[in-house]
């Protein structure tokens, strides 16, 4: 499985939004498996960085229930970057994902893009076959930019990613 995560224009170097794209996958999300995370990371920017980590706010105003992953992916500017992690389980202390995979849906991906990005919490394509259902909640990324010879600023931003479910194929 795939997420992906975009932060806005955070640098001058990172002149537009959506420059930094990633996401993570795997096949554990809803099965039976011991699989990990495997993270695939876009820069669209014109500046190489390096993802340092991606913290989940489960409940903003508690700590203490934050999943952090330390990354430290090394992205060159306009190339895509990606490794694997042990899994960790990103789907906890969240309701909407709760009921969400409790109604029988598939995780597809994790991400900080979609393709209608004015949807939240909201079924978004309702055909006979197929649906989608995406939930989301807040993340903060650091990240430093790499720039010749000069010293790395760690810069870090609050954001969000969405959760982007299916239905399950019987």
């Amino acid at each position: 499985m795939l997420i992906m995560l975009t932060a806005p224009a955070f640098s001058a170097g990172l002149g537009g939004e959506d420059e930094l794209k990633f996401a993570f996958y795997s096949a554990a999300w809803g099965e039976n498996t011991d699989d990990g995370l495997r993270l695939v990371v876009s820069n669209q920017s014109n500046v190489s960085v390096v993802l340092e980590e991606v913290r989940f706010l489960k409940t903003p105003e508690v700590a203490d229930d934050d999943i952090l992953l330390k990354i430290g992916l090394a992205v060159p500017a306009g190339r895509y970057a990606e490794t694997e992690f042990r899994y960790t389980d990103l789907l906890s202390n969240n309701e909407c994902i709760r009921r969400t995979m409790d109604s029988n849906w598939r995780l597809a991906e994790v991400s900080n893009y979609t393709l209608n990005p004015s949807v939240r919490n909201l079924i978004i394509e309702n055909t006979d076959s197929f649906r989608i259902y995406q939930c989301v909640e807040t993340i903060s990324m650091r990240w430093r930019e790499v720039k010749g010879d000069s010293i790395d600023v760690s810069k870090t931003e609050e954001s969000w990613i969405l959760y982007h479910f299916e239905t399950r194929q019987d």
